[in-house]
């Protein structure tokens, strides 16, 4: 594999989009697409410009042929995709509601699918590399004790690694009977995290940017994200940047090791005790203090017109990390994640077309007053569009 820019490793499935709203039960008919938290990253990454590619197993069946036929139409490299003879791909159906609304609702069919087959032993270090940046979330750790396994590999800090970045994506069904503070371990050996408050609160019991800051001072950048209100970036001075590997080092792990004694005969990360709210980690060996040191930056949200509010926390991350390649500040790495996001939630699916990179650069580089009025509708990314920025 040539030198990438970014490699995203995680379950994709295809989805099926309800042809008007309502419950489950009373639509009628639905769409096919795709859905998946890593190949949305890698999708939106390769829409702007940059070298993604994803690695997964998907079945050997047509949804799977379907699957990686339409993540590479975005200019994906799915080379590293392997096909599972005796797994299903995973297949989704959902309601057009926001996640958040009581009403929405996602059934998943993916127990025992092709993907959730990875682990260390699955998947060759060869597959993960050469890459500037290896993108993970915290859906693949709840998949089996292979794939958490897998996670807690590939966040095991050693010399020579790519960035790792970790969007923690708590999904609450997903972790019925299980502890969901593992995803605090795992993002705690990333270089670069992105986390909702709302999740954070769900999973972990923290609340607020500083109280995640503090239980998280190991990654050099911690981006806390507020929904529609904007989004908070802490950074240390002593950030590192996405690194340009040799042409022959792989990103994957060193050693496929085993899953740990803990996770060994569980198809998924065992049940738990209800547990206290997270605490921040004490100062000690192995343990740094929270960096007093940390530039901390919020950026508002723009308006936007939402059609359908999906895939705006991946395509928020894609936006990030693009900016975070060609070393933009962190406010303008802030703001082109917003851009992004609204690209995705100006259009019925989970992927929007990204804004040209001129277009983004312009908007994302605009004073705070501008900023401010900035107000995103169905169509803005358009070529020749000149709409995209509306006063009240």
């Amino acid at each position: 594999m040539t030198a990438t820019d970014v490699v995203c490793l995680g379950e994709s499935m295809v989805t099926f989009l309800p042809s008007r709203p309502g419950s489950l039960a009373d639509v009628p008919s639905f769409t096919r697409a795709i859905g998946g938290a890593e190949s949305n990253v890698a999708c939106a990454l390769a829409a702007a410009g940059h070298r993604a590619a994803w690695v997964s197993r998907v079945g050997a069946d047509g949804f799977g042929d379907h699957l990686v036929a339409a993540v590479a139409a975005y200019g994906v490299d799915t080379s590293a995709v392997r096909r599972d003879p005796d797994r299903p791909t995973g297949v989704y159906f959902r309601t057009a509601t926001d996640r958040a609304d009581d009403a929405h609702e996602v059934v998943y069919y993916r127990a025992g699918s092709a993907a959730s087959a990875m682990s260390p032993g699955t998947v060759p270090p060869g597959d993960l590399g050469p890459a500037r940046v290896l993108h993970l979330t915290g859906i693949t750790a709840a998949l089996s004790a292979g794939c958490l396994a897998l996670l807690r590999d590939l966040t095991a800090r050693r010399p020579g690694r790519p960035l790792v970045s970790f969007d923690v994506n708590h999904r609450a069904g997903l972790w019925r009977g299980a502890d969901p503070g593992v995803l605090l371990d795992l993002a705690r050996g990333a270089d670069l995290v992105l986390v909702g408050e709302d999740e954070a609160e769900a999973a972990w019991g923290l609340r607020g940017p500083a109280a995640l800051r503090e239980a998280l001072p190991e990654p050099a950048v911690l981006v806390v994200k507020d929904g529609g209100r904007g989004a908070t970036a802490f950074a240390r001075g002593t950030e590192p940047p996405p690194r340009t590997p040799p042409a022959d080092t792989p990103a994957g792990p060193a050693t496929a090791c085993p899953a740990p004694a803990a996770d060994r005969g569980r198809p998924a990360p065992g049940p738990a005790a209800p547990r206290p709210p997270a605490s921040a980690p004490a100062a000690g060996p192995g343990r740094p203090a929270p960096p007093a040191s940390d530039a901390v930056v919020f950026v508002p949200a723009p308006r936007v017109e939402v059609l359908a509010p999906v895939g705006a926390g991946d395509a928020f991350a894609a936006g990030f990390l693009s900016a975070t390649l060609r070393g933009l500040d962190l406010t303008r790495r802030l703001r082109h994640g917003h851009l992004m996001a609204a690209a995705a939630l100006t259009v019925p699916g989970d992927l929007g077309t990204p804004p040209a990179r001129a277009r983004a650069d312009r908007l994302a580089a605009l004073d705070d007053a501008a900023w401010g009025r900035l107000h995103l509708g169905p169509g803005w990314t358009r070529t020749g569009e000149d709409q995209e920025v509306r006063t009240p």
